[in-house]
């Protein structure tokens, strides 16, 4: 169950906070200017999808992740005309 906070207000009330929101912008800020540097609106959703998986993996073990990560990718192809987005958007979506 979700429950709002208005931030100009309190930032915690009770058990709910904006902690954990505020840490993923934080981390997903400082990976794009230290490692990624710049990012294409086209690829914006994969470097979102990698931020997500490691913020939600971040108390498990690097072999755990690692699992985790590689499972995601059977069945899956990425051609290199739909990487730089010659292929048709719809398959694209399939990814």
């Amino acid at each position: 169950m979700h429950q709002l906070i208005n931030h100009a207000e309190a930032s915690v009330r009770g058990h709910v906070t904006t902690n954990r929101i505020e840490n993923f912008w934080a981390l997903l800020k400082r990976t794009i200017k230290g490692s990624y540097v710049s990012v294409e609106p086209f690829h914006l959703r994969r470097y979102l999808d990698e931020q997500v998986f490691r913020f939600n993996a971040r108390g498990g073990r690097d072999a755990d992740r690692f699992v985790g990560g590689a499972s995601a990718l059977v069945d899956k192809r990425l051609t290199y005309q739909q990487l730089i987005g010659e292929g048709d958007r719809a398959d694209l979506a399939a990814c």
